[in-house]
């Protein structure tokens, strides 16, 4: 039987368009941090009923610390369709979250996506 974490792809997010990218600020402890996620950075994902993101995760996990905190969960509904059919609106949502955290230690910061085709994704990043 399979384990869900095997089930997890990587790869270098200028490379494959399904990888999550991070964007970190320098690490300022105690002050709210942007840190943006977005997906097909450099390659462009496609965003169409047939085939698109479904949703992401931000984690955090602090340097030393056993588990990571879920900063958030964020669902992408919007894909083109239509009462009328498949690619058939003019509404997409984008894979692209902002999310702000303060804390005083560094960590990692790790993401999560689901692409209706394609499967898991993860990457991360180090907040240092």
């Amino acid at each position: 039987m399979k384990d869900i974490k095997e089930m997890y792809q990587a790869a270098d997010w200028k490379q494959e368009k399904h990888a999550p990218v991070i964007h970190l600020p320098a690490f300022s402890p105690g002050t709210a941090m942007a840190i943006t996620v977005n997906i097909g950075e450099e390659i462009t994902h496609p965003n169409t009923t047939e085939h698109h993101i479904a949703w992401m995760e931000v984690y955090f996990l602090p340097e030393g610390g056993k588990f990571p905190y879920l900063l958030g969960r964020y669902s992408f509904d919007s894909h083109g369709a239509s009462a009328q059919g498949p690619n058939t609106s003019t509404v997409y949502a984008e894979p692209y979250v902002t999310v702000k955290l303060k804390t005083e230690v560094a960590g990692t910061i790790m993401a999560n996506s689901y692409c209706n085709i394609h499967g898991l994704w993860s990457s991360s990043a180090e907040l240092k």
